[in-house]
């Protein structure tokens, strides 16, 4: 049985996980009843019947990824397990020395797909003979890309940025990287896995808890939800500070994330209610869910019309939006995030009809419709 992690990704590659869309997002009307407050090293921190409090550090502008950890029959299981690095299982391994010393994990939990959520979900399953619970959406993806070995950067992905409007030099700056990124930020994953869906009633000991799935950050990201208890685990679904990145991947470059992402808040607006203690996977629990919800919501709105104003001027090609829906410079470590969601605002609006675009010479020029 393994004890820690085999290998370790380098640094820059954890800009990769990065779950900031660099946008200028309000928390206007939120409260935090535990203040900055979070658990130190070994420990853990009761929040609610049923539900403690870990904090997993990491490297890059994030710093931490917070797991959840719910009572269980037999012990309790762990939702979110932070990224392939020695100082994520480091962590874990300072809590089976300490608040966790002897308690059993029964199941794994990946809200989705990212490594920062699963990089040490097949290294907790394997050290305690458990299983990891996940929406087939975002197990299926999360298996593609860890297959996907290869030493060179594929055609198609060079393709995708050039379209965008990078030049030759950014592209071999691309090509140099190399490829397989994503295969080394995840511990072995078991196999097979327990399949979760949106509605699902899960049982936790004496806890119930319903999965709620959201999508645009991710194919089929599922929050928990304890109505007894008024607890929603959120994931990067709905996230205080920050606004969770919502890219186009060469996966499927014409997709449309930002219009699910927006029907998802849509959801969880219709769906939960607004008093809940929500428990994000980046950031300090918060009450204050449709005032975040809506403030998410409009801000994206307003970036959308500030891209459709300037189309309408002159074409654009993505990388031109940038200083319309970031509220920093961009560097080298976030250019293929920040890419990935100017594309996707493009590609809202050419779903909704307020765009259109030509290519010429390998780049996409949007102009409004």
């Amino acid at each position: 049985m393994a004890d820690s992690p085999t290998s370790e990704i380098d640094t820059p590659d954890a800009s990769l996980t990065a779950d900031d869309s660099f946008t200028a997002t309000s928390s206007a009307g939120l409260t935090y009843p535990w203040g900055d407050f979070a658990p130190g090293a070994g420990q853990i921190q009761r929040i609610a019947n049923g539900i403690s409090w870990a904090r997993i550090p990491m490297p890059g502008s994030l710093g931490h990824i917070n797991s959840w950890l719910l009572d269980d029959d037999g012990g309790m299981a762990v939702v979110d397990s932070g990224m392939l690095l020695q100082s994520c299982s480091d962590a874990w391994k300072a809590l089976f020395e300490g608040d966790l010393k002897d308690v059993a994990v029964t199941r794994v939990f990946g809200t989705h797909m990212h490594p920062d959520h699963i990089g040490l979900a097949g290294w907790l399953c394997k050290r305690f003979g458990s299983e990891v619970w996940m929406t087939r959406g975002e197990w299926l993806t999360a298996r593609m890309l860890a297959a996907d070995v290869r030493d060179e950067v594929p055609d198609e992905v060079l393709a995708l940025q050039r379209s965008a409007g990078w030049g030759e030099d950014v592209l071999a700056e691309l090509a140099a990287k190399g490829w397989s990124r994503f295969s080394r930020m995840l511990f072995k994953m078991p196999m097979g896995y327990r399949r979760i869906k949106d509605e699902d009633l899960l049982e936790f000991g004496a806890n119930r808890w319903r999965v709620v799935v959201g999508s645009g950050h991710s194919p089929e990201h599922a929050c928990l939800w304890n109505e007894a208890e008024g607890v929603l685990v959120s994931g990067d679904q709905v996230l205080p500070r920050i606004s969770s990145n919502v890219s186009v991947n060469v996966s499927e470059p014409h997709a449309d994330p930002l219009g699910e992402w927006l029907d998802s808040i849509e959801k969880l607006l219709r769906v939960l209610p607004a008093d809940l203690l929500v428990c994000p996977a980046h950031g300090e629990p918060f009450k204050g869910l449709h005032t975040r919800l809506i403030a998410l919501r409009d801000e994206h709105n307003r970036r959308l019309d500030d891209v459709h104003a300037a189309i309408g001027k002159t074409p654009l090609r993505a990388i031109d939006c940038f200083p319309l829906l970031f509220n920093r410079a961009i560097s080298e470590a976030n250019r293929e995030l920040a890419t990935g969601e100017a594309i996707a605002h493009l590609n809202r609006l050419l779903a909704d009809g307020r765009a259109r675009v030509a290519m010429q010479d390998g780049v996409n020029w949007f102009e409004a419709a």
